[in-house]
């Protein structure tokens, strides 16, 4: 796994057009725009997925998480997700959030294995009229 940089944009771009339905689709403008954000940072597994995420504070935001079709289900979400959560915590992150859909079965899954849970609901917020479940996982801290 590498930090993904703003010049990884356009193979980014790609990978969430494998992963995500075309209105949900991010271009390499945006995900190059989302790198240079101010706490942003991400985690590239060429080839296979990425995980975009932010620190503001002591609260964390996945921003998104694209895993190729041909590459799900061997893991590589849930390494993406755990460098993500140890990326945040080193940034000074007490707690994690992200938006999942509703109607995302496999992605809800990853999220409660991981320890997320819901803390909200956003009706009809997708392009697909879904809802988006809003998740919460706080970091433990270690004395």
């Amino acid at each position: 796994m590498i930090a993904a940089q703003p010049a990884d944009a356009p193979a980014l771009a790609a990978l969430h057009a494998l992963a995500f339905p075309p209105a949900e689709r991010w271009g390499a403008e945006a995900i190059g725009l989302m790198l240079g954000m101010p706490g942003a940072f991400g985690l590239h597994l060429p080839g296979l997925g990425f995980v975009l995420a932010r620190v503001a504070a002591d609260e964390a935001e996945i921003l998104t998480l694209a895993v190729a079709p041909s590459a799900r289900r061997q893991g590589h979400g849930a390494a993406l997700l755990a460098g993500a959560m140890a990326g945040a915590a080193a940034r000074g992150a007490a707690a994690m959030f992200l938006e999942v859909s509703d109607r995302n079965t496999p992605a809800r899954a990853l999220y409660a294995a991981a320890g997320f849970a819901t803390a909200g609901r956003r009706r009809r917020y997708y392009a697909d009229g879904s809802d988006a479940l809003v998740l919460r996982r706080d970091f433990t801290i270690s004395s």
